[in-house]
Order: structure tokens, then C-alpha cells, then sequence
């Protein structure tokens, strides 16, 4: 009897539509994509959502400094986005934003089932406020001096990591007019964050062996200190509008609304494919929940969104799995713009190919500890690792001098084994997001490979002994169709390119040849990068 295939949702966090995506944020996306071709190749039941964060200050003020409308700048952004996802070649099943139509109706019904079931209440408090601009402010809104280093910050921190209290926030001046700040009660409506300490806790402590030790220490943190209540009402003009009497003048906060795009997201993409969205997010029909994100959205993600599920009390499953990057530099410094170390993506694709990209991301990013990116390193390992192993053995094998096919032949029992062991690891070590062994163990089949070819010397059974060269020949063609599946969740065009040549069927199993196979234009899958 076949196994049931399992449903499997797999959430890839919300891009903030307000810049363009460099390498790092890249790193901390693309193990999504893996997992989800992966489960696919599996013939396993996934959904991937993700989208464009299209609401909040940070919007609102390019808007204004543009002269533009705040959409204007969220769909430029958004477009961005979308043209590089599909340069990396991502397969969301969906891949929204939060400025649909779809996506606010939602939420706003979600909220409702929270104030329904209590967990939204009102408090007044002093709020920071503009007098001249007469409007209140948030943090970054706000700059003021930082005590620690000296130079001018946003209210929401420093880049020297230092965190403003109330009082620093109080001495600084608002962004948009330059103004002293001072304070003006305000209501707003809150989340009861705090009333679902004791089951965050112990969901921590269910699935801390299956985290990474980033996403079970920060979460942990958060909660040594105690949940506190947070605001999910803002006065802002961009935004998904509050449904509640009283507060038509304000919109809902980012951070509430974004995680609920999970919710949203699978819904309509499972509405427009007859598909029952419940199969995918509810406890008893859900198998695996993956988030995947960098380290600064692992709160959002093991506090915020788990407690908005288990608020709704509908039966939602919490995420199973956690998938926290670290953060990644280039050439041993921060990402930035501002400070000219900066590369675009597109750029970086354009020096090797998008399925480099991908396979140096997983197999030397930064998985569980920061890592730098380079392109001198990223060449090395294009030339080195792709080129001279990969690319070399398929070359080799494939457009061998004097053959014009590979005909059906016996296969070493040895070498059916090395494969299947390789499925295996590499099997193992994605469903635990150990994106980097499951790389290399695929780069050790090719190393396997290599060498098989070097000891078996077909250069010289094709002169002295054709029956035993067919044999190897033929088996050095049976890793190549294997390699193809293994390496398709990393490198999908290459996958997709040896599958044309071979005639298969990927599928992530071990693969045979049943039949002979024609070598006609065998075109060369990769070349190097000059250094």
C-alpha cells in the first residue's frame, strides 16, 4: 500500500516593498524554495505562499519624500520583487501582497474573531505627538541623538544597536517637520499578547528540538521577559482599515497584519484551485508547518503568529518548523546602501547563472552562523565546484569522442547503492533544513562519480575493451539522471537541462535507464567565470 501523502504548508517571509532585495535577504528566503521542491519532487501535498508587505510608515515616508502615492511606491517595490524571485527561480504556489483586496477582507474578519473571542481590548495611554504636524508619531517618525554613539537615529534604534528609552524618544524632533516632540493621550486597541505566555512556553518546549538553537534562544528571551499586550491600531492613512466603531480614522499595525497573509495567502490560492485550504492549516489535517525567514523575524514568527492562531481557537496548527538564518555580509561587511557595499542581485546572477547562486547560497550560507559573501569566493566555488566536478563529469560522460549513444546496460550493484544512500542523506538533512549537508552530500555523489570514471579509465576501455566501457559508460549515465533529481531542489535549470538530454522523468527516487539514450547536441551546461 502506497503512503499517504502528507500536506505541507511552507511560508516564506514577507519582503517590506520599500527597497530592493540584496543577497542577504536572498539567504534567508531561498531555503523555502528548496523545501517546497523538494516535498514536490516527493509527490507530496505543499502549498508555498509568501508576498509584498505593502503597508506602514517606512512606505508612507518615501511616499511623501518621492511625491508619490504610497501604493505607487509598494507596487514599484513589489514588481521588483516578483521579477527576482523568478530570475532565482522560486516556485511560490502564490506569492501575494498585502495590499489586495483579498488580504484585507481577511483580516479583518480574523480580527473580529479575536475581539469575539477577547483578546482585542482598548487602553488609552500618552502617545508621542507632533504638534505642528498634528499627527502622532512612531518610532520612525522620531529621530533624536543616540547617548551611546552620538549621531542622529530613528526612533526605532540605532545602527550601534543601541535601543532609545521613552525619555531619549522625548528629547528628539519629528522626522517630517523637524518639530520638537511632545505627548497627547490616544486610545488604540490592543492584542492580549500576554494571556498566551503559558502555551507559547510550552509549544517552545515541544519544538525545541526541531528549531535551530537561534530561534528557540531569541524566543526564549522574549519570553524570560514576559509577554507584553501590543498595539495593533496606528494613525496611519496607509493600511488595511480598522472594522471596529471608533477607529475608521486609523489602520492596523504591520506586524499583526503580515503574519495573517499566511492565513490569507493559502486561502486564496486554494479557493482558485479547488483545493480545501484547511488540508494545509489545520491540526488535524496539517503534517508539516514550515516558516522560513532570517533571525530578525524569528519573534513574529515562534510568539506573534502562534498566538494569533491560538487566539482564533479555530483549530489552526501552529508551525512545526522553524527555519532561522543567520545574517549574511558581503566582503566582511553589513549590506548597505547607504555605505556603497552593495551589489545587486541581478548583477551577482549575471557573473555566474541564477542555479550557482542558489547552490552557494545553501551550501555556504548562512545557515547556522553568519557568513560572508564574495564573488571572488562565489567564482571559486562557480569554477571549482559546479564547473570542474559537475559540469566536467556530465561533459565527459555525455560527449565522449567516437559514441553517438549510450546503450542499455548492467548495472553495479555498488553504484546503485552509493545513489540510494545519497537520496537518503540528502532526504534527511532537507526536511531538517540542513540545507548545507544535503548540498554537499549531493557534491560527494559527484566526487563519487568523478572518481568511478577516473578508475574505471573508459579513455582506455574504448580502445581495448568496448563491451566493459559500455558498462561504465552506461553507469556513469544512470549517477548523471540520478543527479538530476537530487540536485533539482538546488539547481533546477541544470536538473531540467540533464532531464531534456536523457529523456526523464524527475522524480525524487533512484532512476534507472531502460532505455538507450541518443547523444545528439549535447550542449555544455556550464562555464566558468573568469576571475
Amino acid at each position: 500500500m502506497k503512503d499517504k501523502k502528507r500536506n505541507i504548508f511552507i511560508g516564506g517571509a514577507w519582503p517590506y516593498a520599500n527597497s530592493t532585495l540584496h543577497v542577504g535577504h536572498l539567504a534567508a528566503l531561498l531555503g523555502g524554495d528548496v523545501l517546497a521542491r523538494y516535498f514536490r519532487l516527493k509527490g507530496e501535498n505543499v502549498v508555498y505562499v509568501s508576498g509584498s508587505d505593502c503597508h506602514g510608515t517606512p512606505i508612507t515616508l518615501r511616499a511623501i519624500k518621492e511625491g508619490k502615492e504610497p501604493r505607487m511606491i509598494a507596487k514599484h517595490f513589489h514588481d521588483a520583487f516578483v521579477n527576482l524571485f523568478n530570475l532565482l527561480n522560486f516556485e511560490y504556489d502564490f506569492y501575494g501582497e498585502t495590499s489586495a483586496p483579498y488580504h484585507h477582507e481577511e483580516v479583518k474578519k480574523l480580527l473580529l474573531t479575536l475581539e469575539k473571542n477577547g483578546y482585542i481590548f482598548e487602553k488609552e495611554e500618552d502617545q508621542i505627538y507632533c504638534n505642528t504636524c498634528e499627527k502622532f508619531l512612531n518610532d520612525r517618525e522620531i529621530v533624536f541623538t543616540c547617548p551611546s554613539c552620538g549621531k542622529q537615529a530613528k526612533g526605532e534604534g540605532c545602527d550601534c544597536k543601541h535601543h532609545p528609552i521613552l525619555e531619549e524618544l522625548l528629547s528628539g524632533n519629528c522626522v517630517l517637520c523637524g518639530s520638537k516632540v511632545t505627548t497627547k493621550k490616544d486610545k488604540n486597541l490592543y492584542f492580549k499578547l500576554s494571556a498566551f505566555q503559558k502555551q507559547i512556553e510550552e509549544y517552545v518546549d515541544n519544538n525545541k528540538d526541531r528549531w535551530r538553537l537561534n530561534a528557540v534562544n531569541e524566543t526564549k528571551k522574549y519570553l524570560n521577559q514576559g509577554l507584553i499586550d501590543r498595539a495593533i491600531t496606528r494613525d496611519l492613512d496607509w493600511g488595511i482599515e480598522v472594522p471596529f466603531k471608533g477607529y475608521e480614522h486609523k489602520r492596523i499595525y504591520v506586524w499583526i497584519e503580515a503574519v495573517l497573509g499566511y492565513i490569507s495567502t493559502c486561502k486564496k490560492y486554494c479557493q482558485d484551485n479547488n483545493l480545501d485550504w484547511n488540508d494545509f492549516l489545520k491540526e488535524d489535517k496539517n503534517d508539516l508547518y514550515y516558516m522560513v525567514h532570517g533571525k530578525d523575524n524569528i519573534v513574529f514568527h515562534t510568539i506573534i503568529f502562534p498566538a494569533l492562531l491560538l487566539g482564533l481557537n479555530e483549530g489552526y496548527r501552529l508551525p512545526t518548523d522553524i527555519v532561522s538564518s543567520e545574517f549574511m555580509t558581503l566582503d566582511g561587511d553589513k549590506i548597505s546602501k547607504s555605505t556603497g557595499n552593495y551589489k545587486e542581485t541581478d548583477e551577482i546572477v549575471a557573473y555566474g547563472s541564477s542555479d550557482t547562486l542558489r547552490f552557494y547560497i545553501m551550501g555556504y550560507g548562512p545557515e547556522k552562523k553568519d557568513s560572508d559573501f564574495s564573488l571572488k569566493d562565489y567564482a571559486t566555488i562557480h569554477n571549482n565546484e559546479i564547473v570542474n566536478k559537475f559540469g566536467n563529469f556530465i561533459n565527459r560522460t555525455l560527449k565522449f569522442k567516437g559514441i553517438n549513444k549510450i546503450e542499455v546496460n548492467v548495472l553495479d550493484p555498488l553504484i546503485r547503492t552509493r545513489i540510494e544512500e545519497t537520496y537518503d542523506q540528502v532526504s534527511t538533512n532537507i526536511e531538517k533544513y540542513e540545507f548545507r549537508e544535503a548540498a554537499r552530500s549531493a557534491l560527494h555523489l559527484v566526487e563519487f562519480a568523478n572518481k568511478y570514471y577516473d578508475d574505471s579509465k573508459p579513455w582506455i576501455l574504448f580502445k581495448e575493451d568496448i563491451d566493459k566501457f559500455n558498462e561504465v559508460i552506461y553507469n556513469c549515465a544512470v549517477i548523471i539522471a540520478n543527479l538530476a533529481n537530487i540536485f533539482l531542489p538546488f539547481m533546477p535549470e541544470t536538473s531540467k537541462k540533464i532531464a531534456r538530454l536523457l529523456n526523464l522523468e524527475l522524480s525524487f527516487e533512484f532512476t534507472s535507464l531502460d532505455n538507450d539514450i541518443a547523444l545528439d547536441n549535447i550542449e555544455t551546461l556550464f562555464t566558468r567565470i573568469k576571475i
